[in-house]
């Protein structure tokens, strides 16, 4: 699920990849766009229609309506995986991102480095190095869903 305006390259970044994925566990992706709260509702009452399971895309509009995600793939037993950790935390059934704070201390010593004269256009693009994996059993429960203990353990955090 994506919002084709507020997504980067309207979606197509994460796509590909996406749907390659999928195909490649023989499961046949979904996309959804979506553009409002009344659209996520509508879209994830029919994944729950379809026993389907929820990726959403992270983007502006996504991280502003997480609240309405969250709630419906309640409502709909639609299990639900995020990119950011806050997702998870607050009910989504798991997340599964780059660990933020991780790439905040990292960008200070470039802050640093600009600031003791580096032109910041000879830095190099750094890329997340850190990820973290939250589950949350709370949510788990609520939908049915037994999380295989292998998961558990190379969870960074667990919900209870």
């Amino acid at each position: 699920m994506f919002n084709p305006d507020t997504a980067p390259d309207r979606g197509n970044f994460v796509l590909d990849s996406f749907e390659s994925a999928a195909r490649s566990l023989a499961v046949e992706p979904v996309t959804v766009a979506v553009r409002s709260d009344g659209e996520i509702e509508t879209a994830i009452t029919a994944l729950g229609r379809e026993q389907a399971g929820l990726v959403l895309m992270d983007d502006a509009f996504m991280a502003v309506h997480y609240p309405a995600v969250i709630s419906s793939t309640l409502a709909n037993k639609v299990p639900s995986i995020f990119a950011e950790q806050g997702f998870a935390r607050d009910g989504g059934l798991a997340s599964y991102g780059p660990d933020f704070k991780d790439i905040f201390r990292r960008a200070a010593g470039y802050v640093d480095r600009i600031l003791r004269g580096e032109n910041p256009a000879d830095l190099p693009v750094q890329l997340p190095t850190k990820y973290e994996t939250v589950i949350n059993l709370k949510t788990a429960n609520a939908l049915g869903l037994t999380i295989p203990h292998n998961l558990l353990v190379l969870a960074d955090e667990v919900i209870e």
